[in-house]
């Protein structure tokens, strides 16, 4: 089904690996595009579960917007093992204007694609998403 506002869809795909993330705990993170000859949102990335957040952060593209879902784990004050899954719309200062305005437009339906995500973060650049920023949004 298409989204009214852009016109994009969803790939089948975007859940499942979803889904493989929140309950198997499969991939650390997934990095979708959106690919505008298709319509569509697609997997672009999958991260293993050993990867740290700097090889999610190296995987998106600097100059390019990107969505982006990432599973958090940390242990609480009282010493209690967590996890956040993180939805990161990734939109930098120099990529073109018509992708902005296409990820913008798409945002919404997308992240309702997804059930279960727990924190949402807008950035657009490395800094509004370094780890600091993760820490302080998780607990």
């Amino acid at each position: 089904m298409a989204n009214a506002a852009s016109g994009m869809a969803v790939h089948d795909d975007c859940k499942l690996k979803f889904l493989e993330l929140k309950a198997k705990r499969t991939h650390r993170f997934i990095i979708f595009k959106i690919d505008e000859k298709l319509k569509q949102v697609t997997v672009e990335k999958l991260g293993e579960p050993d990867q740290s957040y700097k090889d999610f952060t190296d995987s998106l593209p600097a100059d390019e917007c990107r969505y982006a879902v990432y599973d958090f784990d940390f242990i609480t004050a009282e010493n209690c093992q967590k996890s956040r899954i993180f939805f990161i719309a990734w939109s930098p200062d120099v990529s073109r204007v018509r992708s902005k305005m296409l990820y913008a437009s798409s945002k919404e339906r997308f992240k309702r694609e997804l059930d279960g995500i727990q924190v949402e973060l807008q950035a657009t650049d490395p800094s509004e998403m370094d780890l600091d920023v993760i820490k302080s949004r998780a607990s």
